[in-house]
């Protein structure tokens, strides 16, 4: 039982430098992935800040024309009467 124990820590030695650059890979394949994925919602928050501005600076503005005679007629009676 012991001299399994021994052979499979050896086996795992042997192979250990293997293991460690397998681990390193898919550390950085996660850390590249966790990149990819801020780096997709920061660029998609951006497009949709940009387009909500855009469609705002081009909307079309309004313009709203007032007949003031009945105004201005009942204040030059105002000031005829004084």
């Amino acid at each position: 039982m012991s001299q399994e124990k021994v052979d499979r820590y050896k086996a795992q030695k042997a192979r250990r430098h293997e293991i460690y650059k397998k681990e390193k890979r898919l550390l950085a394949l996660e850390k590249l992935a966790g990149i990819l994925v801020c780096a997709a919602i920061v660029v998609w928050v951006g497009y949709s800040v940009y387009g909500k501005i855009s469609a705002a600076q081009n909307a079309k503005v309004v313009e709203t024309v007032m007949d003031a005679t009945a105004i201005d007629d009942y204040l030059s009676e105002l000031n005829v009467e004084e």
